[in-house]
């Protein structure tokens, strides 16, 4: 498998029906924002939140708004890089979910085994949702699912051959991809979007007190 040419990052605006992603709900948080996602106004996103935010505060000088002006702007990054992170994965035929399972098999190490219940709480799918996905990767190919000696109640997820090239294939486009959509950050801001990120992550996960 060659990995020498890396193609161009997937602009945002590549992918259809972009507005039904799950991104969606979180830009609302900003009200009467402009423009779809991928259309004509993409490169005005930040102004939009700004004047948004500013128009609120015009008409509503009793609120502190920076929160909201931080959500509307995550909501409006995740309905950019989702799109464009979808049309890489559709390059090897596979959607956003099937890459997940075979990445949590491919990083898991060989002999690239987990079981269904395994790859449901990595993935917080339920089990319903995961043997759709474990479906249809099983019938391209890509997977196999076999009883488990151990408890033959259950079975065993295995990446195949082509699973393996597959997956390896579809994570350094993925990575370039991805790299090439932030590379308007330096080092530094990534590192610190990425700590912000993180502590963020944290805060929301803890259950309220």
């Amino acid at each position: 498998m060659s990995t020498a040419h890396t193609p161009d990052p997937i602009p945002a605006s590549a992918s259809p029906g972009a507005a039904s992603q799950p991104g969606e709900a979180t830009a609302a948080a900003v009200p009467d924002a402009p423009g779809a996602p991928g259309g004509p106004d993409v490169a005005d996103a930040a102004d939009a939140v700004d004047a948004v935010v500013a128009a609120w505060q015009r008409e509503r000088p009793d609120l502190d708004l920076a929160a909201i002006a931080v959500v509307g702007r995550l909501g409006r990054v995740n309905l950019l890089l989702g799109p464009a992170q979808e049309r890489v994965f559709t390059e090897f035929g596979l959607q956003r979910g099937e890459f997940d399972v075979l990445a949590a098999l491919r990083r898991s190490g060989a002999p690239y085994v987990l079981s269904p219940s395994r790859l449901s709480d990595l993935l917080m799918l339920s089990r319903a949702g995961m043997t759709n996905r474990l479906d249809r990767l099983e019938s391209a190919g890509l997977i196999e699912r076999s009883l488990d000696l151990a408890d033959r109640r259950s079975f065993r997820v295995r990446l195949t051959e082509q699973g393996y090239a597959t997956v390896d294939a579809a994570m350094t486009r993925h990575t370039a991809n991805v790299t090439a959509l932030l590379a308007g950050l330096t080092p530094g801001e990534l590192a610190t979007l990425d700590a912000l990120a993180r502590k963020l992550l944290h805060h929301l996960a803890t259950p309220a007190r």
